[in-house]
């Protein structure tokens, strides 16, 4: 009984908006900086050959929405742009899901996410490296 009710203490503790953030509904004044935050690939999967990359963004919905006129929407918007091995390109993704690579040779490897604003400006990034079997 116990245990119990201290878990059902502890659900309490957070509210809904501590963990998905704001309401996409009211403006938010004063926004603090976005952020990204990425993990290594999934290693399971990674032994398979297929690059699974999870990230998350605070402070920022990531949603297929471009151009000036969305740089004044609140809660701020944007996506990430996606750079494999030093490439000359990226790739955007708009989703806010996974990050999967496929085909990748055997050996190191680098993924560049960046965290960009409707007009693609980068507003921060993160690289991760890994090794595929």
């Amino acid at each position: 009984m116990t245990i119990a009710a201290f878990a059902t203490t502890a659900a309490q503790a957070q509210s809904v908006r501590d963990v998905i953030g704001p309401s996409p509904l009211v403006a938010i004044e004063d926004e603090p900086p976005a952020e990204l935050f990425v993990d290594p690939p999934l290693p399971e999967q990674l032994e398979k050959g297929l690059v699974f990359i999870q990230y998350r963004t605070e402070n920022l919905r990531v949603v297929p929405v471009f151009g000036a006129g969305a740089l004044d929407v609140s809660p701020r918007i944007g996506h990430v742009h996606i750079t494999v091995d030093d490439a000359p390109w990226h790739f955007v993704d708009a989703t806010g899901e996974t990050i999967i690579v496929v085909g990748l040779p055997p050996g190191p490897h680098r993924v560049l996410v960046e965290l960009a604003d409707p007009m693609h400006r980068v507003m921060g990034s993160q690289t991760v490296s890994f090794e595929v079997p």
